[in-house]
């Protein structure tokens, strides 16, 4: 297959080109600095601007698939969260936006269009549920910042739909992963004997392993009939406090100290959504679909991270 991946320096675009790559898969990465990273073997860096498609919409005309991941992060680039100001969630927003009208762009011009757009979103689609209430892919949309950004992300390619391209929405949950993400933040206090639950740690956390992320976009890359929205997360989400719990015991570390919900939105502002809103998500097309998860379990997930 060729595969273009837009947002594939990031920490799931950089493990899937990898893992296509790994399989003799032509992988093409849009990035708007290319030169500034190292490309395995098969994967190939491309310049864009992620707005438009200039200078790489020809690369579209004849590739297999194109996954759409680009987006700004939105928890910031640093070690801790970066907080959202107007400017910032702008960016958020319009960056995802720009990114899927630069692939439609592509698409509608290709002779030979892609058989395939698999488009980005996340599980913040259906908001904060606070409840136990099961989510699935049939669940509607909430309302909050990031369940209105994940709509417009994933309305901005829905046009390649009209021009005969099957379209896969992967809405992804927390990702486990020591490169970047939750896990290394989430597992910072406990190195220091003073983790615990966040806020009041009865938020469901729909978590995944970068494995299993990767593994999941491969099988829709690869399944013929997927179509529509896919949830991205384990078949067994945890609520925060059980999930503090199980990284206690992981690391040998105590999980008795909470960090109250008013301290963290002292500290981050209204970017501690991302931590205290929860939703009890689970993959109930996928698994249908046949796949079969390598670390359901959160124990199993973290002691492969944690103790490779």
């Amino acid at each position: 297959m060729r595969v273009i991946i837009t947002g594939g320096t990031g920490l799931i675009g950089s493990a899937l080109a990898k893992n296509l790559a790994a399989n003799g898969h032509e992988v093409i990465v849009l990035s708007r600095n290319p030169a500034k990273y190292s490309f395995p073997a098969n994967v190939r860096g491309e310049k864009w601007d992620s707005k438009t498609a200039a200078n790489w919409g020809h690369l579209a005309d004849g590739a297999d698939a194109i996954v759409n991941l680009a987006g700004e992060p939105i928890a910031g680039t640093g070690l801790l969260p970066s907080r959202w100001t107007d400017e910032r969630k702008q960016r958020i927003r319009q960056s995802r936006i720009d990114a899927g009208t630069a692939v439609t762009e592509a698409i509608r011009a290709a002779t030979n269009k892609p058989k395939l757009l698999i488009q980005s979103s996340g599980v913040d689609y259906y908001g904060d549920t606070q409840s136990d209430q099961i989510i699935t892919e049939e669940s509607p949309n909430g309302n909050s910042f990031l369940a209105d950004v994940t709509v417009d992300w994933e309305n901005s390619t829905a046009a390649v739909e009209a021009m005969g391209v099957r379209r896969v929405i992967i809405r992804t949950g927390i990702v486990l992963s020591m490169e970047s993400g939750a896990l290394p933040i989430t597992a910072l206090p406990f190195k220091f004997f003073a983790g615990g639950p966040l806020g009041n740690g009865q938020q469901w956390w729909p978590w995944i392993h970068l494995d299993d992320e990767v593994r999941a976009i491969r099988f829709l890359l690869e399944s013929e009939t997927a179509v529509g929205p896919y949830n991205l997360c384990t078949p067994n989400p945890l609520k925060n406090k059980d999930f503090a719990k199980v990284l206690g015991q992981v690391m040998n570390r105590p999980a008795f100290f909470p960090a109250p919900a008013f301290a963290i939105k002292l500290a981050l502002g209204e970017i501690a959504a991302i931590v205290l809103d929860g939703r009890r998500a689970v993959p109930k097309k996928l698994e249908e679909a046949g796949f079969t998860f390598k670390y359901p379990q959160a124990r199993n997930a973290l002691m492969d991270l944690l103790n490779p």
